[in-house]
């Protein structure tokens, strides 16, 4: 279903679905796609109500996005190509040994070494997300397990998902959702994803609640939300 209401002078158009959850729930993808997630059987009044209650957010969030480029990188896995780990970007350096079964990959001299059966793009680019998933589980756990002395409420769970559109996610039930690629971000600004999401374990939405919490743990979260506007970009394979 798709609805619109004019905040101030700006027409809001946004997709409806619904689910069978008790919250709403607003996402905006860049460049300005916006759904509204909403329990099964609300009323229309009610989401536009909730919308209308975010429209400076929304509006705030389309124009950030028209001044970044959103154009997707098309990356080959070829001898030289770069991968970004934890801020830096690593070349990659391909070994064909035929006696593998499956790719391995270390990070050897400041180059993504990876060893192969052959350089069939399809499963080195698998083993790549693989690698960078379990290095993400690892690291995002102890990060969550550092910041754990801030807060009296811990997480029910953490896990690293497929998330093209967002960092990370808080579900209703305090569960910390964690894109994958998150791995790719410098360590200031992987804390600040972690920190963020572990704030919502408290308030669900961008409240200056939730902005004054995240605040008071991390008081330089500003700088590194700004890394990640300005560079999340080239995080991708």
């Amino acid at each position: 279903m798709k609805l619109e209401l004019k905040f101030g002078t700006t027409n809001i158009e946004f997709n409806v679905v619904f689910k069978n959850r008790k919250t709403m729930e607003i996402a905006i993808e860049p460049p300005n796609i916006i759904t509204v997630t909403a329990p099964t059987g609300t009323k229309e009044e009610a989401i536009l109500d909730k919308v209308a209650s975010k429209g400076s957010w929304i509006i705030e969030k389309i124009y950030s996005f028209r001044h970044m480029n959103y154009q997707p990188i098309q990356r080959e896995f070829v001898n030289g190509e770069a991968f970004m780990y934890l801020g830096r970007n690593y070349s990659l350096q391909i070994e064909v040994n035929e006696k593998l079964k499956k790719p391995e990959i270390k990070l050897y001299r400041g180059k993504f070494l990876v060893s192969a059966k052959n350089k069939d793009e399809a499963s080195i680019r698998k083993a790549m997300e693989e690698w960078l998933r379990e290095k993400a589980k690892e690291l995002i756990e102890k990060r969550v397990k550092y910041y754990q002395r801030f807060f009296h409420i811990a997480p029910k769970a953490i896990k690293i998902k497929e998330q093209k559109k967002r960092w990370g996610s808080c579900t209703a039930k305090n569960e910390l959702l964690f894109n994958w690629r998150c791995i790719m971000a410098k360590s200031n600004a992987l804390d600040y994803i972690v920190v963020h999401e572990m704030c919502h374990m408290y308030h669900k939405d961008h409240s200056k609640e939730f902005w004054d919490l995240l605040a008071s743990v991390m008081p330089d979260y500003e700088i590194r939300k700004e890394w990640l506007k300005n560079y999340g970009v080239r995080m991708d394979l």
